[in-house]
């Protein structure tokens, strides 16, 4: 869509502006695993593991090919299979049903709490009596926030049953102080481009505390090996690349400082759309948020949405079918009207340029854009 005259252009996210900063570090480690041919697995990866799992505070990291085979072998690992029932929202990007449904389970959905639009835990002793054989329970970190996980984690000890954290939006997040990914049994991260750490491709990592857990994945990575030729599951083919740690190596060491960019930037949109949208603000819980997106809940979203793409001001829509209205869950037996707060955030959230690089001049502007839109001035 062309722009209004005279009108700036302000990405959703613009890459090349963090890469530019990077270029040389970034090119050196990418020749440097060419010189070495060693493109799958091997020291590179291992060091990012290492780093990885310190930087999120746990003991172990497994690198895998992608965020959705990274909860797939969460899964796996966790002895969820066929018939199985998994506990997780119904308003997340579909990988994290879709992960359910490859292992042969059924996704047991919990609606979201409209200030976080993470899972609601005042429903889940409502929903795990009515659903008494779940054997994992897959809570979201949506946005860079985290879920409060202490009712999550007092539930699943008492059912004995694994929590696997779906974080692969929320890289240095905390709940409560601890990091996100290291307060459930497992937690799955995601590197495509788009997020907080992202790589050059597909890319994700497992954390755990546990080492038969660790172990046992390095394996299913493998195609369920131990040892060369010698299988003890199916498993999968889900390495990750050299050349993606690589990249991640180097960026790793800037992701704090990219983080707290974020958090400014979302600081300053509160600032500056106070009583024009609904800008949530991070719960008690959340001590601290990294904004993989800042989400506005906007009335006439649609409208809004054009009236930005007008002016040239990139923004998405962070979901707008929620996963039990999905053709793909159709089976599952859910209907509209079951979770009405993710049916509605459905129809209200718009998200707005947050990445690191962006400036205070660019925030000011898609901010007097939205007050213009809706009657009001900067």
């Amino acid at each position: 869509m062309a722009t209004k005259a005279g009108a700036r252009a302000i990405p959703l996210l613009d890459l090349t502006r963090q890469y530019q900063s990077l270029r040389e570090p970034i090119q050196a480690a990418i020749a440097s695993v060419t010189e070495s041919q060693r493109f799958i697995l091997g020291p590179e990866v291992e060091r990012f593991e290492q780093r990885f799992a310190e930087y999120c505070g746990a003991r172990f990291a497994v690198g895998c090919a992608s965020g959705t085979d990274a909860l797939e072998l969460a899964l796996m690992v966790s002895g969820v299979g066929p018939g199985d029932e998994v506990l997780t929202v119904p308003f997340t990007f579909f990988a994290t049903a879709g992960a359910i449904l490859s292992a042969g389970a059924w996704p047991v959905f919990i609606d979201v709490e409209p200030a976080s639009f993470n899972l609601d835990v005042e429903q889940l002793d409502r929903v795990l009596a009515r659903h008494p054989s779940i054997k994992a329970m897959l809570p979201v970190h949506l946005y860079g926030g985290c879920a409060d996980m202490g009712p999550i984690m007092e539930r699943a000890a008492v059912r004995g049953i694994p929590v696997i954290e779906d974080a692969a939006q929320a890289v240095g997040a905390e709940c409560r102080g601890q990091r996100a990914g290291t307060i459930g049994a497992l937690g799955c991260f995601s590197f495509f481009p788009t997020k907080n750490l992202g790589g050059f491709g597909d890319g994700g990592m497992l954390t755990t505390n546990d080492d038969a857990l660790t172990r046992n994945l390095r394996a299913l990575r493998v195609h369920g090996s131990f040892e060369r030729y010698v299988h003890q599951w199916p498993g999968m083919n889900s390495r990750l690349d050299a050349l993606q740690a690589a990249v991640l190596n180097v960026k790793l060491d800037h992701l704090d400082d990219w983080n707290r960019a974020r958090q400014r930037n979302a600081a300053l949109y509160r600032e500056l759309l106070h009583g024009v949208v609904t800008v949530p603000a991070p719960l008690p819980h959340q001590s601290c948020h990294v904004y993989n997106q800042f989400v506005i809940r906007a009335p006439r979203r649609d409208q809004l949405r054009t009236w930005l793409a007008e002016s040239g001001v990139g923004t998405e829509i962070y979901y707008p079918l929620p996963l039990h209205l999905q053709p793909a869950l159709a089976s599952c037996g859910y209907r509209a009207g079951d979770f009405p707060v993710s049916e509605q955030l459905a129809q209200d959230v718009l998200a707005l340029p947050i990445f690191a690089e962006l400036t205070q001049d660019e925030i000011a502007a898609v901010a007097g854009l939205i007050r213009e839109f809706y009657g009001g001035s900067v």
